[in-house]
């Protein structure tokens, strides 16, 4: 069994999703990963991953809106918010959802269903650079 480490960046534009499917089957594929899996990590704490539908981008509006309604900024009872309004809102939502996803591989490919995608969730309103690590682990 092998294990490889790749790492590559987002830059975001501030909140919303970003589908990163296709730099993660790169990784898959530049460490000739046949068999096994990908865990995708995302190494900050106001931005998170999800599994999400990538055919119908309203999916991901109706996502960006519910979680604006669910944590919104500007709540008066927030402390931590030396970064501004979005700075406590981000956390929450970022623990809300998840920093790492695992993803089976067989014959090179990532088994993610028919209408699947990998996305990085920005939760910060200002445009990031987000850094992605993704350990491949199998034949």
């Amino acid at each position: 069994m092998k294990v490889l480490t790749e790492r590559f960046t987002v830059s975001t534009r501030g909140k919303g999703t970003y589908e990163i499917s296709r730099e993660v089957q790169d990784c898959v594929s530049r460490g000739g990963l046949t068999q096994g899996t990908a865990t995708v990590f995302v190494q900050h704490t106001s931005c998170s991953l999800v599994l999400f539908e990538n055919a119908d981008p309203t999916a991901r509006e109706d996502l960006h809106a519910y979680f604006d309604r669910l944590v919104p900024e500007d709540l008066p009872y927030f402390v931590h918010t030396y970064e501004g309004p979005d700075d406590m809102p981000s956390h929450i939502r970022m623990a809300l959802t998840r920093s790492s996803e695992v993803i089976p591989v067989s014959r090179g490919q990532l088994l993610l269903g028919t209408w699947q995608g990998i996305f990085l969730f920005e939760h910060r309103t200002a445009p990031h650079q987000r850094h992605i690590v993704v350990t491949l682990m199998g034949e």
